[in-house]
């Protein structure tokens, strides 16, 4: 009997040993969390966005978007003593070589190097993702009519301009420059009711950084790089875009992070946290108000209203 009261006892101090080894080997590492990154790249400060977190006891993963294109997985995020390295596959990079990354902490902050598709190296930094707080029960102020159906008042164009108003609706008939109010929100209501032919592809960025998807997928199984997702990073729930021709239209909500969004009657996203920064994001300062930009570098598109209301 003493013999199997010793043995028992030691089987369980194993089983604790185990159990404390497996939550020491989860603890959370530094580096987790999300990230803000600017990478400095041919003379332009591009925006773009890391995530990192705990895969089982000792690994890490993450997702990682680029200044243009959807957030990609990140199969491992290796670390060697205070450095840490990833790889990422091209997605609408040029070329077939892999985008190589290399970072450490200092202070707050990270510091890195990227080695792009056609080889050549760019210093990179990066800051934590703010939190966005939600406001419960908001007041909301007047209704602001950001297109007023006669011109281009109030907006900015990026590029060489392509926008013109026919008949009291704003048209692009072919791929050009982004359209950007020149009033900035920070959490709001936005109505929008829009069109776009066969085949064509557009977008409306929140605070000039989530591009929620306007395209012609009529048909197709919901995903976050098709109609009503935000690119690359949430997927609505049911696809309920008409076909091409018809007016359609978004109702949505954004505080803080939380996003609501009705497509054509019907809630496809219900107050989901947007994680981060979509590709084509103006900025990567979460924390500031920006404006609304309506994609117009991709395809053919019109709106006949954009109506916004600012919460007070």
């Amino acid at each position: 009997m003493k013999n199997t009261i010793q043995i028992f006892g030691t089987l369980f101090c194993l089983i604790i040993g185990l159990a404390s080894g497996a939550l020491t080997a989860q603890e959370t590492d530094a580096l987790e969390g999300r990230w803000n990154l600017t990478i400095s790249q041919e003379g332009k400060e591009l925006p773009s966005w890391l995530e990192v977190s705990h895969s089982g006891n000792n690994t890490l993963i993450g997702r990682f978007t680029y200044a243009f294109g959807s957030a990609r997985p990140i199969s491992e995020v290796k670390k060697y003593g205070d450095v840490f390295y990833f790889s990422i596959p091209p997605q609408w990079e040029p070329g077939a070589a892999n985008m190589e990354f290399e970072g450490k902490m200092v202070g707050d902050e990270l510091k890195g190097t990227m080695v792009y598709t056609d080889g050549k190296t760019y210093s990179w930094t990066g800051s934590r993702s703010p939190d966005l707080p939600y406001v419960e029960n908001p007041k909301w102020g007047k209704t602001i009519q950001l297109f007023n159906g006669k011109n281009l008042e109030g907006w900015k164009v990026e590029g060489e301009n392509q926008w013109k108003v026919v008949d009291g609706i704003l048209t692009s008939s072919e791929a050009g420059a982004n359209l950007i109010s020149e009033k900035e929100f920070t959490n709001f209501k936005l109505h929008t009711e829009f069109r776009y032919p066969k085949g064509s592809n557009s977008g409306l960025y929140l605070r000039g950084r989530y591009e929620i998807q306007i395209a012609d997928n009529a048909g197709l199984e919901p995903s976050s790089i098709y109609f009503g997702g935000i690119y690359g990073l949430l997927s609505p729930n049911e696809m309920v875009a008409k076909e091409a021709g018809e007016w359609q239209t978004y109702d949505i909500v954004l505080i803080g992070r939380r996003l609501t969004v009705v497509a054509n009657g019907k809630t496809i996203i219900a107050e989901q946290n947007i994680p981060g920064m979509t590709g084509g994001a103006l900025d990567n300062n979460e924390a500031a108000p920006g404006p609304i930009m309506i994609q117009g570098d991709h395809g053919p598109i019109e709106f006949r209203k954009l109506e916004l209301t600012p919460m007070e």
